[in-house]
């Protein structure tokens, strides 16, 4: 029998069906095996644990058969109690297997203090990062004559005159005092010889 007899008989097309019927039977079996040691169907919807204390995330974790890690606390933020939960890992909502560990940071008990970076006689431009990369926050901007435009002048907090070194908390809003560039030459001139005392005339005799 030729080769091309032989593929288009019924001994072949039989032997055909049978090992493909061989093999979707054990990939039926195999992907329920596979179902049955992963848990596949059995996923715990991961809860919002945002704003919660350590004891309220271990409580409430330990009813859905979780666990947690405290990774770390962050820098406090103002709008979260302290010693809750600010981040986690996985987030509300995504779907894991019993036991699953997930990852917390609380809030830290209250703002860390920072030192008033140099920024006199420094342009607004250059002011502005420089406290955002301390965790200080631009406050109100006020603008006085002078030569130099946008060119800090003064720092303030709260009212009062501040200097660089000084201690203020983490997120504290620092104002700043900018020069409006519409001081004319002269008038700085005058202004200085406004300033230096005139000497006295001698007496007469």
């Amino acid at each position: 029998m030729s080769l091309r007899k032989y593929l288009s008989s019924r001994v072949f097309l039989g032997q055909m069906f049978l090992a493909l019927l061989m093999v979707a039977i054990i990939g039926y079996f195999f992907m329920h095996w596979l179902t049955f040691t992963t848990d596949h169907g059995n996923e715990i919807t991961v809860p919002n644990l945002s704003k919660l204390t350590e004891d309220q995330v271990e409580e409430k974790l330990d009813e859905l058969d979780l666990d947690y890690v405290l990774l770390d606390s962050v820098d406090y933020r103002g709008d979260y109690p302290k010693y809750s939960v600010v981040l986690q890992d996985p987030l509300p909502g995504a779907k894991v297997k019993v036991g699953r560990k997930v990852y917390i940071k609380i809030n830290s008990s209250g703002f860390s203090s920072v030192k008033v970076p140099d920024l006199i006689e420094k342009s607004y431009r250059e002011a502005v990062p420089t406290l955002k990369a301390l965790g200080l926050e631009e406050g109100s901007i006020t603008y006085i004559p002078n030569l130099g435009k946008d060119v800090v002048l003064e720092m303030r907090y709260k009212g009062r005159n501040i200097k660089a070194g000084d201690r203020v908390l983490k997120s504290s809003k620092i104002d700043l005092v900018l020069g409006d560039g519409k001081a004319s030459y002269e008038e700085g001139i005058i202004n200085d010889n406004l300033e230096t005392p005139i000497e006295e005339l001698p007496n007469e005799q």
